[in-house]
């Protein structure tokens, strides 16, 4: 289908540069100088992160919006006002809802609304303790040790998080042996769940589908695990309800790294996803990181592998989970 994207109040089309008699009058190029609608420039800047939290390529996201990638880089930096229609295909393409795109999900229900004065200027402490006591109180969310002031026991279920590149495969087979756990690498039971490889799924069926069978694989590694370390894929944490399952049931370590770091171990291993065919592989991995660097943050443990040999990183890792399931060292 063809989308169109209109230009904002004050934004002139300008001759794109293979129309160079200007006869083409595409929408949403601006010309230097001119000033940007403040909300067009906030819902770029919200799309930009929501699709480097996810991993994807601006490519892919215009493939899976379909809409061109110039519209969708106009929309990006916020010269392109897009329709509704092409807004509703963008949320689509990067999972989440349309109002999460525009900005303001909270307006939906009077009890939303109630709820949001509550939390409003509060400071990160300070909610994460709320959604740990609406977590209990609904069932779906994790304790981080404390309850109400309260001491309650960690889940024996370590779950490593971070980025691709940070020893979660390693450092987690390692603990598992340590700990005389089983080990689970995520990646492997989603293309059990499959019947493919990661790559094929996403090719074949998408990033929405990919999720999804994410989650049924944590679900089922949860359900069959009661003591597991389990090494997460590293955009697991931008899809909200998988996120939660994982905080719910397991004790979570954020391994932390540099981005320099990051691709030094990528290009070990001989992979590049998820920034292949980008040109600019460093500058993907920092946005990335820093997209989804709030996220691995609500860990319960931090621990930073920069520039450290793999023995000392693990007997880090080995101390700080041993002590927090009060196992002895």
């Amino acid at each position: 289908m063809s989308s169109t994207i209109l230009h904002a109040p004050g934004i002139t089309p300008i001759p794109l540069p293979d129309d160079p008699a200007g006869l083409s009058s595409d929408p949403g190029i601006a010309s230097p100088g001119d000033e940007k609608n403040p909300f067009l420039v906030a819902l770029g800047e919200r799309v930009r992160s929501l699709r480097a939290r996810r991993g994807m390529t601006r490519k892919a996201v215009a493939t899976a919006a379909d809409v061109s990638e110039r519209h969708l880089a106009n929309l990006e930096y916020g010269t392109g006002n897009a329709s509704i229609l092409v807004l509703l295909q963008v949320a689509g393409a990067l999972q989440c809802s349309l109002a999460e795109l525009i900005g303001d999900v909270t307006t939906s229900s009077p009890e939303w609304l109630l709820i949001r004065e509550l939390l409003q200027d509060r400071d990160e402490a300070t909610l994460r303790r709320a959604r740990e006591a609406i977590g209990q109180l609904l069932g779906t969310g994790g304790s981080n040790g404390q309850i109400g002031g309260r001491a309650v026991a960690r889940s024996p279920r370590v779950a490593l998080v971070g980025l691709r590149g940070a020893g979660k495969s390693t450092l987690g087979q390692m603990l598992a042996d340590d700990l005389g756990f089983p080990f689970v690498e995520l990646s492997r039971e989603i293309e059990k769940f499959a019947g493919c490889s990661i790559s094929e799924i996403q090719a074949l069926y998408g990033q929405n589908a990919y999720r999804r069978y994410e989650r049924r694989a944590l679900e089922e590694a949860i359900q069959i695990y009661p003591e597991a370390v389990i090494a997460t894929p590293g955009g697991l944490v931008s899809d909200a309800a998988t996120f939660n399952l994982l905080l719910a049931h397991c004790t979570t370590v954020w391994l932390q790294a540099d981005a320099e770091d990051h691709m030094k171990r990528v290009q070990a291993q001989g992979d590049l996803r998820p920034m292949a065919a980008s040109r600019e592989a460093m500058e993907d991995l920092r946005r990335i990181l820093a997209g989804r660097a709030a996220f691995y943050s609500k860990a319960e443990f931090h621990l930073d592998t920069s520039d450290l040999p793999l023995q000392p990183t693990f007997e880090a890792l080995r101390t700080l989970v041993r002590q927090s399931l009060q196992m002895p060292e």
